[in-house]
């Protein structure tokens, strides 16, 4: 292939008229960065024998932008980014918290089912980290809750 950057520069429109296909309107610049990219490996892994460059570029870059949106997606959806003036919205419960747990009545449960108590409510995990944590199956830590909320119900 020739040099890059003559490709690059042929191929500029063709990464921005991708990119406005699929919609992407925030972070422009870091996609057209990626299609840069994609066009890269493409130019890398182009065989003449397979077709034109032009399309292979095409659906190359499209597929790779399209991963890319889908990586970011799936980031956005787990994660949350909060500056620094919404976490002074956020109300402090800390100290709430150990008067509440103290205030509860648990002396009727066993050590087990008082550890998946304090695992889930102080701590807020689910029974596959519980099992985890304590070395047990989650059939296990299943009986400490139910026998638990059976024993806290009938208080």
């Amino acid at each position: 292939m020739e040099n890059f950057n003559e490709i690059a520069k042929q191929y500029e429109p063709m990464i921005h008229k991708i990119i406005l296909t699929l919609g992407i309107y925030k972070n422009r610049e870091e996609f057209f960065q990626t299609g840069l990219i994609a066009l890269w490996q493409a130019s890398e892994r182009y065989d003449q024998e397979r077709g034109a460059f032009p399309s292979f570029a095409y659906s190359y870059i499209k597929g790779y932008l399209q991963t890319e949106m889908t990586k970011r997606n799936k980031y956005e959806e787990h994660y949350v980014s909060v500056d620094d003036d919404s976490w002074e919205l956020i109300p402090d419960l800390s100290c709430q918290l150990p008067l509440q747990w103290e205030n509860l009545n648990y002396e009727e449960l066993t050590n087990k089912e008082k550890k998946w108590l304090m695992y889930t409510v102080i701590y807020g995990l689910t029974i596959k980290e519980i099992a985890t944590i304590e070395k047990v199956s989650q059939s296990a830590v299943k009986l400490w809750r139910s026998e638990a909320r059976k024993r806290l119900r009938n208080r």
